[in-house]
């Protein structure tokens, strides 16, 4: 196996996706959607904008994952203060039960990655992704 940080940060994130959606498979989430309820259960009523950067998804790669999320009742767009052009997205009641779902998913494969780890190895480790975060992008904005 390639033992390079570029692959194996690629593998690793690959094979959790795939074990997130696997462990979510009878919700029928798609891709993107995990992450995107995620977003919304820390930063619920975020306009499209927002959801993009934080989720570190294409706004255009968005809306259709947006749209389809609507189309089955997990969230609803609405304007604040009769502002048509930019709606706030919201978790509908179904929208909350998935995101908690999607939280339990992901806690899971969380331990399970983790539990060859010291509590010291698993902060140098979150403090190491945190570095990378911030290299790679205006972190500020992650949050």
């Amino acid at each position: 196996m390639d033992t390079s940080l570029h692959y194996l940060i690629m593998i690793v994130h690959s094979l959790f996706q795939k074990q997130v959606l696997a462990e979510l498979s009878p919700l029928g989430l798609t891709a993107g959607q995990p992450k995107v309820l995620d977003y919304l259960g820390r930063h619920d009523g975020s306009v499209q904008k927002e959801i993009a950067v934080g989720c570190q998804i294409d706004p255009a790669t968005l809306t259709g994952l947006l749209n389809r999320m609507e189309d089955k009742g997990m969230i609803e767009r609405r304007s604040l203060s009769g502002n048509r052009r930019s709606f706030h997205i919201y978790l509908t009641e179904l929208g909350w039960a998935r995101q908690k779902e999607v939280m339990a998913a992901f806690k899971k494969c969380e331990n399970k990655l983790l539990s060859d780890l010291n509590p010291l190895q698993q902060k140098e480790l979150t403090r190491t992704l945190l570095q990378f975060c911030k290299k790679m992008t205006d972190f500020e904005v992650l949050q």
